[in-house]
């Protein structure tokens, strides 16, 4: 066997572009430059991070008025805050003037207030104070506000649309929300979060939460014993979504309490949903486990995760128990990413056969997602 040429861009979007019209059925993985390629990264910031709506955190990170952190989306510095009336504004973190970093971490501020030459903007963004700058013949302040992006808060999460051109979110996810409804996640309190990076790219992350195929295998003591890959069922999803049914084997412990209004089914399954591009969550009775991905580079994601539930303290010993849990099959699954990262820059594999659509075919809908957002 000889290697194959590397890759370029156009050869991976001429691949997306076969996925489209090919049959479920023939459905297979992508060329491992999909996942290596910085240049096909770029495109990828600018097709998809800049003009789709992404995921950012959970509203409980800002309860009260004055409450913000700080992000970074694709190289796009950002504050996101609790304004007045309860409002969500996701704010450009660079200063109007030299374009330094305005605020830097988390916290609770009346006020943003570059350290640079102490400008100063009000929650929302408006400039407040320019130290001297009346002096300035024509300086306008009413020019010189943060940039505020498109914002919306869907099902107690913070997404931005970085360009403002993307449809409204919420509409887009009819069904979604359905089968979210007797969960009801807006009632969830925010009990984990914490950042870190992964070393590997944010679709080999965003794949794997998203297929059950390697439960059995890479989560033998820990998942595969309360969620058998044998028991997991797809959900028909939308062009903005997909999604699968984890169910437990019958013999494990039952995973209660229940909100009333949840049916005999939704008791015995877990929802694992991915929101195109890089939002994923594990939706339970009583436990949400979501994940915010960021590309750091072709081969680094930054990962903004936590933990939502009924519950209202970190100190009680079921959630202790749950949350140790998610950082055990965390690190299993950390291993095989960051070694898949290492061997996807093969130039002796153009991608293998997926397992029947139960198991893989979430990961088929994200290919037609990512064509149809790169190929446009």
């Amino acid at each position: 066997m000889f290697p194959t040429p590397a890759e370029t861009v156009n050869d991976i979007l001429e691949e997306l572009k076969k996925f489209s019209v090919m049959d479920p059925s023939n459905a297979r993985s992508m060329l491992p430059s999909f996942y290596t390629s910085p240049e096909f990264l770029e495109l990828e910031k600018d097709r998809i991070f800049r003009k789709d709506w992404v995921c950012l955190g959970h509203v409980s990170e800002i309860q009260n008025t004055g409450d913000f952190f700080t992000t970074e989306l694709v190289d796009e510095q950002l504050i996101v805050s609790r304004g007045e009336n309860g409002k969500v504004h996701v704010l450009s973190n660079v200063c109007r003037h030299r374009g330094n970093l305005v605020v830097q971490g988390k916290g609770n501020r009346r006020s943003f207030v570059c350290g640079y030459h102490a400008w100063t903007y009000d929650l929302d963004g408006t400039l407040k104070t320019a130290p001297l700058m009346n002096k300035v013949k024509n300086f306008d302040p009413s020019t010189c506000s943060l940039p505020q992006f498109n914002t919306e808060v869907w099902s107690n999460f913070i997404f931005v649309n970085l360009d403002g051109n993307a449809p409204p979110l919420a509409p887009q996810l009819p069904e979604l929300q359905t089968i979210l409804n007797n969960y009801h996640n807006e009632q969830r309190n925010l009990l984990f979060e914490e950042e870190v990076i992964w070393k590997t790219n944010w679709k080999n992350l965003s794949e794997n939460f998203m297929e059950g195929y390697h439960l059995f295998s890479t989560h033998p003591k820990t998942l595969q014993p309360m969620t058998p890959t044998q028991l997991c069922k797809k959900v028909p999803g939308e062009k903005t979504w997909t999604a699968y049914r984890s169910y437990y084997d019958p013999n494990f412990p039952s995973r209660g309490p229940f909100h009333k209004d949840m049916t005999e089914d939704e008791q015995r399954n877990t929802v694992l949903f991915n929101l195109f591009p890089s939002f994923v969550a594990a939706v339970s009775a009583n436990y949400t486990l979501y994940l915010c991905l960021r590309p750091k580079g072709a081969g680094n994601v930054a990962v903004r995760w936590g933990v939502t539930s009924f519950k209202d303290t970190l100190s009680d010993p079921e959630v202790i128990n749950y949350l140790n849990l998610c950082k055990e099959f965390f690190e299993e699954d950390k291993e095989k990413l960051e070694t898949l990262q290492i061997s996807q820059n093969t130039r002796y594999f153009r991608g293998g056969p997926l397992a029947p659509g139960d198991l893989e075919g979430t990961i088929w809908d994200f290919f037609l997602y990512m064509e149809s957002k790169l190929n446009e």
